[in-house]
């Protein structure tokens, strides 16, 4: 109701690179305390063509994301284990901000531990993949988060909350909502459908462009965090529901 408004040897580094649909080649922000990794990272990314700017420590990258000319990257790879502020902070950070909340951030997690990975999608991270990946999988991976950076198609109303799709914005009552690209791209598949049932799987491949499945986390985690900001009072959704044992739909408003 309105009234309240609420991701040859060093092909087994830690990174890849992505393309992008604008004209020049993405630039990616790679946040990684390695030395070795992170030079392998950045080797990779520029072997495909990528622009790179590296930062050591978490510090390091939220000032040049957040400082005066700041840096004007399309996505982040984002390591949890940094010395100082972590990732989670760092993420934490960046959604909180004003100008770069809606940046895509891929995290690298060495672990394949569920607290990490939970923690980090809470924190904000559209994707996350766990270190050693290959250089084709995170390519894919900053593929599909630019992709869902991109814009569809047309404007709706559900009662309040205003979805234009050509424009990649959403406001509710009159008031602009900030979406970072997963969740952004999360509304726009549920709602062009509203009272579909979508199951976690279908939405791991549209939302996503994941071909693995069986990873509901990433999905639970994003609609946790769109509910958030766009229902009134999130433990009561009224866009964003969950139908018990098969996913989510969009409404009944």
């Amino acid at each position: 109701m309105c009234g309240r408004t609420p991701s040859d040897p060093s092909d087994q580094l830690g990174t890849a690179g992505p393309s992008h649909i604008i004209e020049r080649m993405p630039h990616v922000l790679l946040i990684e305390d390695d030395a070795s990794v992170r030079d392998g990272m950045e080797l990779v990314l520029r072997r495909h063509g990528y622009e790179v700017s590296v930062a050591a420590t978490g510090e390091a990258a939220l000032a040049m994301l957040e400082g005066p000319g700041g840096e004007a990257v399309d996505i982040a790879v984002l390591d949890l284990m940094l010395p100082g502020l972590d990732g989670f902070e760092v993420c934490r950070r960046v959604r909180s901000g004003t100008s770069r909340s809606t940046l895509p951030v891929i995290m690298l997690t060495a672990r394949g531990d569920d607290t990490d990975v939970v923690r980090g999608l809470e924190a904000g991270a559209d994707d996350y993949v766990v270190k050693p990946v290959t250089a084709p999988v995170l390519e894919a991976r900053i593929r599909a988060a630019l992709r869902r950076a991109t814009p569809v198609a047309a404007r709706d109303t559900y009662a309040g909350l205003v979805v234009d799709r050509a424009g990649l914005t959403v406001t509710k009552c009159g008031t602009p909502l900030a979406l970072p690209p997963t969740e952004l791209r999360l509304l726009l598949e549920l709602s062009a459908s509203p009272g579909q049932v979508f199951s976690r799987e279908q939405l791991l491949r549209s939302v996503w462009d994941h071909d693995f499945l069986g990873d509901s986390r990433i999905v639970d985690a994003a609609v946790g965090r769109l509910r958030a900001k766009i229902e009134d009072v999130a433990s009561r959704p009224r866009y964003v529901q969950t139908v018990r044992g098969f996913g989510y739909r969009f409404g009944p408003l």
